[in-house]
Order: C-alpha cells, then sequence, then structure tokens
C-alpha cells in the first residue's frame, strides 16, 4: 500500500530503524562511521497507539506495574517485524517545542513510493486515528477512509473480546533455578527487549512472556560502570562498540534462548540466531573475551568460544590490542608423546617412560590433589594422635585419588600432551604440565568428575592452563552437583598401623598375617632388589617386607637431616621406585 500524498516542502531523511517501542514510535539510526551512528526518536502522526505494560521497578515508587491495553502488543509487533534493522524513508512533519518530540511519516524502501507504515497500522485496526486538533486534509481523510475500512471489517480495536490481546507478563521467576532446570537445556522462542552491554541482554521468552535477564554464558565484554558523580555511567574501553554490535543483530530480533544456569537474578545462557552465534562473534571481532566461571555453564560448543577468542588474540583485535602469549613455546616434537607409567607419585603426579628409555616426571595440567583444609600451614609430623602424619593415608580423598590413578595406568601406555612449563617457584622445581589420556579417555577429567581432585583458578590473562580446561570445569560442576569425593560430606578415614621398622609391632602382626595365608598387597617403596615396603589394605598396615634367601646391592636413599647416602654397586640399575 502505498500513499500518494506527500507535501513537497517536507524534507526526506534516510535510516535504519533500530528498535520500535510502541505501535506509533520507534528509534532510527544511521550508518556508522567510525563508531555507533547518531540516532533519532521518530513518533508516527495522526495516529494513536495503544500503551505497553510498563515494568515495576524497585524502590522506585513513581513507576508502577501496569498492563497492555488491548492491541498494544500486537501494533508493536507489526511495526516490529515490519521495520527493524530495515532501510527507511522519514520526513518530520513538526516538533513539540516542549518535549522535543518529533512527528512524521515513514516510508519502506529508499523513497516515497514504497508502503506507508502509518496507513498499514491503520488499515490493520492496531492504531486508531488522531481526530483532536487535527486540520482537515487530504490526508487526513485518506486514514479516516482506511479506519472506516477496519472497523467495518472487525479488524484489531474494532473486534470483539479485546481482553483476550491483554499478555499476562510474568516480570520476575520466584524460583530461577527450578525454572532452568524444567527447560532442560532446550531451545525457548524470545524477543530481545534490551541490550545493557556486548554480553547482556533482556528478553520476553515466548509465549509465556517470561521477563528476564541473560548473561552470556562463558564470555564478557567490556562494561558500563556509574561515574564519579554517581550518576552518568561511563563505559570502559570498547564498551560502545561492543553493545552497538550487539545491538545491531540482536536488539528486538526473534531468537532462541537456551537457559544453562542461574547467577544471583540474573540467567546464564546462549543466545542462538539465525546467523550464528552471538557470542563467538563478539570473541572474533575481539568485543569479548572467555570467562571460566561461566564457560563451565556452555551447553555446546566451548571448543568454538576458545578458538574465536585464540583468533582475535592473534590478531590483536580491540581489547588484544596489546596482547602478547604469557606461555612460553613448547618445541613441537616435545609437545605429544607416548609412554608408559611407571609410578603414580600422589593425585596429579606420575613417573613414565618414554619410548626412548627416558624417564621423567609429569603433572596433571590444571588440578589441584586433595590436601588439607588450611593450605598455608606446611603438613604437620604427627597427627592428633601423636602418630607420624602420613599425607597419602592421612588427607582425605589423597589415597582414593592415588588408587584411583594406579588401577587405571600404572603399567599402561599413555598419551602425554604437554599444556605448559610451569617455572620454578620458592622451593618448588619447574614442572611439565601435561594432559593424559588413555583409551580416548582424560585422565585428569575423570578424576575430577569423581570428586577426587578439583580444578585450578587462574587469572584471565593466564594462558597457562589445560588444553581441556572446559572440560575439566564441566567435571567439576558435575560433581559438585553430585556431592561427590571432596564436594560431599563423608571424609573417609584411614587408620594404617606403621608397623615398619617397629619390632614389637611385627611380632604382633606376624600371627595375624601367617594365619591370613596369601595376602593382596601394594609396592609402596623399593629399597632395593630385595628389600620392599608394602600396604596391606585388609589389615591396613604398613610393613617392610624382605625377600627370604637373597639380598641385594641397597640402592642410594635420602637420610635424616639432607642429603642422600650412596648407593651401593648395581643398586640403582635393580630400580628404586614408589609404585
Amino acid at each position: 500500500m502505498s500513499s500518494q500524498v506527500q507535501k513537497p516542502h517536507l524534507a526526506l531523511n534516510w535510516g535504519i530503524v533500530k528498535q520500535v517501542l510502541s505501535g506509533d514510535t520507534v528509534i532510527i539510526r544511521g550508518q556508522p562511521k567510525g563508531g555507533p551512528p547518531p540516532e533519532r526518536q521518530l513518533c508516527l502522526s495522526n495516529i494513536i497507539a495503544r500503551k505497553l505494560a510498563r515494568r515495576p521497578i524497585p524502590n522506585a515508587d513513581a513507576v508502577t506495574e501496569s498492563k497492555d491495553e488491548p492491541f498494544a502488543w500486537e501494533a508493536r509487533e507489526f511495526l516490529r517485524k515490519k521495520l527493524v534493522g530495515k532501510e527507511i524513508v522519514f520526513t518530520v512533519e513538526y516538533k513539540v517545542p516542549a518535549s522535543g518530540r518529533e512527528y512524521g511519516s515513514i516510508f519502506l524502501g529508499k523513497d516515497t513510493s514504497g508502503e506507508n507504515v502509518t496507513e498499514l497500522l491503520v488499515a490493520e485496526g492496531f492504531v486508531e486515528v488522531r481526530k483532536v486538533g487535527m486540520k482537515p486534509s487530504e490526508e487526513q481523510q485518506r486514514l479516516s477512509d482506511l479506519e472506516d475500512s477496519a472497523k467495518s471489517a472487525g479488524k484489531g480495536l474494532w473486534g470483539s473480546d479485546l481482553l483476550k490481546h491483554v499478555r499476562d507478563i510474568k516480570w520476575n521467576i520466584e524460583n530461577p533455578r527450578k525454572f532452568v532446570d524444567s527447560l532442560h537445556n532446550k531451545p525457548v522462542k524470545a524477543v530481545i527487549e534490551h541490550v545493557r552491554d556486548g554480553c547482556t541482554v533482556r528478553a520476553f521468552l515466548l509465549p509465556e512472556f517470561q521477563y528476564i535477564t541473560l548473561m552470556m554464558s562463558g564470555i564478557r565484554c567490556p562494561m558500563f560502570k556509574v561515574g564519579d558523580d554517581g550518576v552518568n555511567q561511563q563505559g570502559e574501553p570498547f564498551a560502545e562498540e561492543a553493545k552497538y554490535f550487539t545491538e545491531s543483530r540482536l536488539l528486538q530480533r526473534d531468537v532462541e534462548i537456551v537457559l544453562e544456569s542461574v547467577s544471583n537474578a540474573n540467567f546464564l545462557g546462549s543466545i542462538l540466531h539465525p546467523c550464528g552465534n552471538i557470542a563467538e562473534l563478539l570473541l572474533r571481532e575481539g568485543f569479548a573475551r572467555c570467562v571460566d566461571w561461566s564457560m563451565a555453564f556452555v551447553s555446546s560448543s566451548v571448543e568454538k568460544l576458545r578458538a574465536a577468542e585464540k583468533v582475535a588474540k592473534g590478531k590483536q583485535l580491540r581489547i588484544w590490542k596489546n596482547y602478547s602469549p604469557s606461555a612460553p613455546q613448547i618445541n613441537a616434537k616435545d609437545k605429544e608423546f607416548v609412554a608408559k607409567v611407571t609410578e603414580i607419585v600422589n593425585a596429579d603426579a606420575l613417573v613414565v617412560k618414554t619410548n626412548s628409555g627416558v624417564t621423567k616426571k609429569i603433572f596433571l595440567a590444571s588440578i589441584r590433589p586433595p590436601r588439607l583444609q588450611d593450605s598455608n600451614q606446611p603438613e604437620p609430623s604427627k597427627d592428633l594422635r601423636g602418630r607420624q602424619f602420613r599425607p597419602l593415608y592421612d588427607i582425605p580423598f589423597m589415597y582414593e585419588a592415588r588408587e584411583f590413578l594406579r588401577q587405571k595406568l600404572i603399567g599402561k601406555e599413555i598419551n602425554i600432551l604437554v599444556d605448559y612449563i610451569q617455572p620454578p617457584s620458592n622451593s618448588f622445581p619447574e614442572k611439565e604440565c601435561c594432559t593424559v589420556t588413555i583409551g580416548g579417555i582424560n585422565v585428569a577429567e575423570a578424576l575430577v568428575s569423581k570428586g577426587l581432585a578439583t580444578v585450578v583458578r587462574y587469572r584471565q590473562d593466564d594462558d597457562r592452563r589445560s588444553s581441556r580446561y572446559d572440560d575439566l570445569l564441566a567435571a567439576e560442576s558435575k560433581a559438585q552437583k553430585g556431592a561427590k569425593g571432596l564436594h560431599g560430606k563423608e571424609i573417609p578415614n584411614h587408620r594404617v598401623a606403621d608397623i615398619s621398622g617397629d619390632s614389637g609391632k611385627a611380632k604382633q602382626f606376624l600371627p595375624f598375617l601367617q594365619r591370613a595365608g596369601r595376602s593382596e598387597a601394594v609396592v609402596e617403596y623399593i629399597g632395593s632388589g630385595s628389600r620392599l615396603r608394602l600396604y596391606i589394605p585388609k589389615e591396613t598396615c604398613l610393613v617392610t617386607f624382605l625377600l627370604a634367601g637373597i639380598s641385594c646391592p641397597r640402592a642410594s636413599r635420602p637420610v635424616p637431616g639432607g642429603g642422600n647416602l650412596e648407593a651401593e654397586p648395581f643398586g640403582e640399575e635393580i630400580g628404586r621406585a614408589h609404585v
């Protein structure tokens, strides 16, 4: 439907519709030039649209909740689907001096031969023609004729049962966690109503009209903060650009939202647009960075998000303009190899032997083994009962974690990917931190999923982390929900009797061990080829065991006060290791 009436003296303006505020008011933006473009609000002249519901604002007495007037939402939706993101031509017919509000007409397309939006609204019965205070004109007469036709057809406002066209809006969701769980990560149709910053939006979930604030999982854009005056907001570098990037693609667009978690009163989730994932685009263009705390909630495409951030870092785009890698580069030939596990040192350290015969100690990247609650204190020499403190048995879940690794890995070939080299610090030597897999299973992830280790948290600019870091975070989140291991309330208690080196205790235990016959044991230490230290799980005791009838050269061993006692000839060849 085209308008044939146009006042010749009115100047034509061109723009793109950014947002539809109501059935008769829109915001128009220009073309961006080196930053977000200027904006202009325009009200359609000669018509009256019904008012939309207003959201209640806490602690603001002047703003109370109100409901839609009939067909207010339908009018807004008609304009939204018709105009948002489209090029238009518009004229400004007059401006109210007191408020500065401008009134005019909008035409679809690049000239006035396109559809007249005002006429379309009147013809569908979504708005009412303004008659009071209007001067008779050909244009006014045409709108009145269109309104009469809509009344005769019973369209929109001129139909029956108007109360059916009033939304029941849920401005607040009483139990956000329960609501998220009820959706089971299924996409929900939505309309983005407001963009607060590049990664935070407000939206209506359809068809129930739940109003939510959504933070995009896994990313963070530059934010806006209240300035020193306590009123005006000041943006971090690239905050305005990031907001415009999201606005121009999502504001008042039909999308799908996957709700993944809750943070205070806000929801965490992913926004799915027919053109792709906006979070990935923000990262790729250098408008956002990955954040570990919410990355664990991302239900899909975690690898794509990390890869997109890596692209922006490599190109030093926007927030990464001063970026330089913090982790040292690892030689390609040393980065990935296959080795056989010869020793489980503790819950995050292994000794392996490569195919070339080299023995080395490696650490599982980005995980922390069980430890005492107050990790700042040194390990005590004795426990509360005066017994010698043995970390393997006295630190909760340390033994379970060591046993899990021992049973899965000892004597088997594993695939090792070196993620980073942790430089020496304090009294700790340099560490080679790796991702270890066997049969396609990430060992560290399996350990964390059972609650036998926790994930190390890093600064955002620290690149020294596991290549499967997001998998570790997801595994830890599941272990926490399931209250497994370290995240549960039950604490295992291993009362181990150490009878090695105590002849009196050895004589007491000997009859029990003899009556038991053949017993299963774990070799904890090899002093020489004929001298072993064994842990007997059934009897929960540590014993020194000598192979009868033979004597082997002694290997080197540490002595009290520091230093090592030299090995006897051929003692080292026999080997000494924790198993």
